[in-house]
């Protein structure tokens, strides 16, 4: 898969270890937001371009983080069509993709260190929808989603 991976300056380091860690297990991955350098970068930013490129399909999944992922997960599931999860643990990764077919993944790099980022990334793209009664579920957010943005357009 082609992963989009994004931080703003908190998250910097977490995310440069998780780059190299995301192509061990064999992806291939877009870089969003902080160069590492001292400038600030704002998430919100970060996580719309990345979620506009998942709706434009240049990237399959992006994985976001920021000093506790909140911010990335509010600003993420602002784009329409975007499903963003905020997870510290392997359980709600897994469900993330395979319950709600969140397109995004958020992490804090304040609040959990790189080995359990690690193995939250690893479970979540090793994950994948499963359908059932979990896409009528998915279904109905996304109807509600249309029906918000057609009452913004009146």
């Amino acid at each position: 898969m082609k992963i989009g991976l994004g931080s703003d300056h908190n998250a910097f380091d977490m995310k440069d270890s998780l780059k190299s860690y995301i192509r061990e297990l064999g992806h291939e991955v877009v870089d969003y937001g902080s160069d590492g350098s001292c400038t600030e970068i704002d998430y919100p930013g970060v996580a719309f371009q990345a979620s506009n490129d998942i709706n434009e399909q240049k990237v399959d999944r992006a994985i976001l983080v920021c000093g506790t992922g909140i911010g990335m997960a509010i600003a993420a599931g602002k784009v329409p069509g975007i499903r963003a999860a905020l997870c510290h643990d392997t359980y709600s990764a897994e469900r993330a993709q395979k319950s709600n077919d969140a397109q995004v993944l958020t992490l804090g790099a304040k609040v959990i260190g790189i080995e359990t980022a690690r193995n939250v990334v690893k479970v979540y793209l090793e994950s994948f929808f499963s359908g059932g009664n979990s896409a009528r579920k998915v279904q109905q957010i996304m109807d509600k989603e249309q029906e918000f943005l057609r009452g913004a357009e009146v």
